[in-house]
């Protein structure tokens, strides 16, 4: 990690000792990791809503991520279980969706990262995604961590709402009971009252004890079920939030973000538009370039 990013890397629980203590970074692919010092990034539409919307966002993506020098995992769900209402869009299916993820992966040549909610679906996602990704409600659910774990994947564990940071340590060790080596953890939000979040930023060196981390920016500023019927959000506050999280030294962002997002089919209101990620990344890579070398 660069000097002086103000995270401590010491282990003082009985889980995180010897050869099994929490690594630097995460190898995602021989030519991507999340950690060691460069900034990635998981970025995408919320939910797949066709080919090809995922093709333009991925190509997009892609080609900001190659010109500024950032590690670029492609997200985007193939189905959103977890709706306010049973009457949102969830999903176009999970074998075209699927198929549409295989196909970024391999034409694109980039790393795909998607979400499971059940232990069934480890399986087939494993095929078609480089890291599989355990939705924020479902960190506690020991059979779903203990097969991510088994799929030999990297597993991308969201911090629930409701969770301590520093009890992630425990998400992380069923995952490595299940066998996984390589965990991520990512800081979405915790609920303060009804229908809104807030960001506690000490969270992110506490489960930096345990693996990297990643914050989600975008899930940051939602509010659920504030939209009448729907999640609501305040897209406004995304870049303030990416920019504190880099500054604090954060080794990922997550980011959804779609051409039209009040056009979305999932999470429009949180969702930054596709044209202003570039400037966004930019302005993180110069923060993290100026504090480099300065001790927190």
């Amino acid at each position: 990690m660069p000097a002086g990013d103000g995270m401590s890397h010491g282990l003082d629980s009985a889980l995180w000792n010897g050869p099994e203590a929490a690594p630097a970074s995460v190898q995602v692919t021989p030519d991507v990791a999340v950690g060691g010092g460069r900034l990635a990034l998981l970025a995408g539409p919320c939910v797949l809503e066709s080919r090809e919307l995922a093709f333009e966002v991925a190509r997009e993506l892609q080609n900001m991520c190659a010109r500024l020098g950032v590690a670029f995992i492609f997200k985007a769900s193939f189905d959103k279980a977890n709706r306010t209402s049973a009457e949102s869009f969830r999903s176009i299916g999970l074998e075209p969706s699927l198929a549409i993820l295989a196909e970024v992966r391999e034409s694109l040549g980039v790393p795909v990262v998607t979400d499971v909610h059940e232990t069934w679906q480890v399986a087939p996602v494993a095929e078609v995604a480089d890291v599989l990704q355990i939705p924020a409600f479902l960190c506690r659910q020991t059979d779903l961590l203990l097969a991510a774990g088994a799929s030999g994947r990297t597993v991308n564990v969201k911090k629930g709402q409701f969770m301590a940071p520093a009890d992630m340590e425990y998400a992380v060790a069923k995952v490595r009971e299940g066998g996984g080596r390589r965990t991520i953890l990512t800081e979405r939000g915790t609920t303060f009252g009804y229908r809104d979040l807030v960001v506690d930023f000490r969270g992110l060196s506490e489960m930096r004890r345990f693996a990297p981390v990643i914050f989600d920016a975008t899930h940051s500023v939602q509010s659920p079920g504030g939209g009448g019927g729907k999640s609501g959000g305040r897209r406004e506050y995304v870049a303030p939030l990416a920019r504190a999280a880099v500054a604090f030294g954060v080794d990922a962002l997550f980011l959804e973000t779609h051409p039209q997002p009040d056009r979305a089919l999932s999470d429009g209101p949180n969702m930054l538009p596709l044209a202003a990620v570039e400037d966004l990344l930019s302005s993180c890579l110069a923060l993290r370039s100026a504090l480099r070398g300065v001790t927190a």
